[in-house]
């Protein structure tokens, strides 16, 4: 069997799927984007290993192995997607070109941004205080937890002027920018928010993600074990 021209070191989280979703979505548009995953099961600290290490530091998941370009190292989720669409996406399909659509381009990392150092962090506290944490903190979860929907409320903000995606003109254009924060909205009552009713754009802007093959696809990778 041919070796696929990426590998991808993935989990079933909401960073993991932001990437997969994303080289899915390519997929449909470019044949020759095609990956191989290879499962990192963060609960027994396996990205903590020497040789994950080597590839990765910080010990997180995703990582990207771009083996048509000397097998190339990317970690940071963000980082990961605009890799892949300064080099793959070559008819800016899910970007902008920094040159041509400056203001449009500007528009999208400041969002990216935005979800990079506020909802996933903020989220994911929360989702560990509401699921994960050996002791019941109840401050914690609070403040998590109202920290997760004041982001979705600066998310709403955005789309409430009549938008349908975060970046760009006019109603916006689909982009990484929206790829890289739909992961954790979707996930949302792991950390106490239970429903999307006072967010309806949110809401709304979720649901036309969702019913995108390439998202489905996304976010079923790793599949699981039959």
């Amino acid at each position: 069997m041919a070796t696929k021209p990426f590998l991808l070191y993935t989990g079933a989280t909401p960073n993991g799927h932001k990437v997969s979703v994303y080289l899915e979505e390519l997929k449909a548009l470019y044949p020759n984007v095609e990956y191989d995953v290879e499962k990192i099961d963060i609960s027994t600290n396996r990205q903590k290993e020497s040789w994950f290490i080597d590839l990765n530091p910080n010990g997180r998941i995703p990582v990207l192995v771009d083996r048509s370009r000397d097998n190339f190292v990317v970690f940071e989720t963000a980082a990961i997607l605009i890799y892949l669409a300064h080099h793959y996406d070559t008819k800016k399909e899910f970007f902008f070109d920094p040159v041509t659509e400056p203001n449009d381009y500007s528009e999208l990392l400041q969002w990216i941004f935005f979800a990079h150092g506020g909802v996933g962090p903020m989220q994911g506290q929360s989702n560990h205080f509401h699921r994960a944490a050996p002791e019941d903190i109840p401050y914690a979860k609070k403040r998590y937890m109202e920290e997760t929907k004041r982001l979705y409320g600066v998310l709403e903000i955005r789309l409430s002027k009549n938008r349908d995606w975060l970046a760009g003109p006019g109603r916006g254009k689909l982009s990484i920018a929206d790829l890289n924060v739909a992961p954790w909205v979707r996930v949302h009552p792991y950390a106490g928010v239970e429903s999307l009713d006072e967010f309806p754009n949110v809401k709304a802007w979720l649901e036309r993600l969702l019913e995108r093959p390439g998202f489905k696809a996304g976010i079923a990778v790793p599949a699981p074990k039959l």
